[in-house]
C-alpha cells in the first residue's frame, strides 16, 4: 500500500495581492511559512520517507520548511509546477472579474472546452501530470509527500482517479490543504480531500469572531 500526501503551498505574496500566478515565481508571505510549518508539526504523524516539490519558489520554501522538521531532503521536479496561464499570469482578479468574467467562469467549468488564451495546453498540462504520477507509483517508499500547487495537485487527484481534466477546478486546494491519495493495486481511494484541520487554531487567532 502506498500513500501519496498532496499539499499545496502556503500562502504566496500574489495570493496575497489576489494576483494570478501560474509560471510566475513568488516567494512565501509570512502568513504562508506560518502554514507551511504548522503543516509540517501536523506531518509528524503520516511517517513521511520522501518529499518532491515543485522547483516553483512558493513550494519549494514550503516543501523545505516541512523537510527540515520532519528531517527529510527536498526533491525537485519541475512536472509538478503550476499551469502556465498564459496572458493572463500578472493579472488581478479584481480586473480579470470586470473585464473577462465570462470567459473566467467558462474556463473554471471545463478548462478542456474553454481554454484561457495562450495558457499552457491542457494535453501537454496532463501528460506531465501523469507521468509524474506514474513515476511515484514506481517508488519503493511508501509514505511519500508531494508539494505543489492548486493546479498541479488537482491534477494528480484527476489522474488518480480517473476523471478527466474537465473536472481540474472542481477540486479547490486552500493553501496547505492537504490531501491523501491511497493507492493498493489496483484499488486507488482519497482519504483526505483538501483538510485544513491542522491550520484551524492559527486562522481563528487570526480572524476572531465578533
Amino acid at each position: 500500500m502506498k500513500n501519496i500526501v498532496l499539499v499545496r503551498h502556503g500562502e504566496s505574496e500574489y495570493n496575497a495581492k489576489r494576483i494570478v500566478q501560474g509560471h510566475i515565481d513568488t516567494d512565501l508571505t509570512p502568513a504562508g511559512i506560518v502554514q507551511a510549518r504548522l503543516t509540517a508539526e501536523y506531518l509528524k504523524r503520516f511517517s513521511i520517507q520522501k518529499i518532491i516539490s515543485s522547483d516553483l519558489r512558493r513550494a519549494y520554501r514550503t516543501a523545505v520548511i516541512i523537510g527540515d522538521v520532519l528531517d527529510l531532503p527536498v526533491e525537485k521536479d519541475s512536472r509538478i509546477r503550476e499551469m502556465s496561464f498564459g496572458q493572463w499570469e500578472g493579472r488581478s482578479y479584481e480586473q480579470i472579474f470586470k473585464t473577462d468574467y465570462e470567459t473566467f467562469h467558462r474556463w473554471l467549468q471545463n478548462p478542456v472546452a474553454c481554454p484561457l488564451p495562450s495558457q499552457e495546453d491542457i494535453n501537454d498540462f496532463e501528460k506531465r501530470i501523469r507521468s509524474f504520477y506514474q513515476d511515484i507509483l514506481k517508488l519503493e517508499e511508501k509514505n511519500i509527500l508531494v508539494v505543489g500547487h492548486g493546479g498541479s495537485i488537482q491534477g494528480i487527484l484527476c489522474v488518480a482517479c480517473n476523471m478527466g481534466m474537465e473536472n481540474l477546478w472542481s477540486l479547490k486546494h486552500s493553501n496547505t490543504g492537504i490531501s491523501i491519495i491511497q493507492v493498493s493495486n489496483p484499488e486507488v481511494s482519497i482519504k483526505l480531500l483538501n483538510s485544513t484541520a491542522h491550520l484551524e487554531d492559527y486562522i481563528n487567532k487570526e480572524n476572531p469572531i465578533m
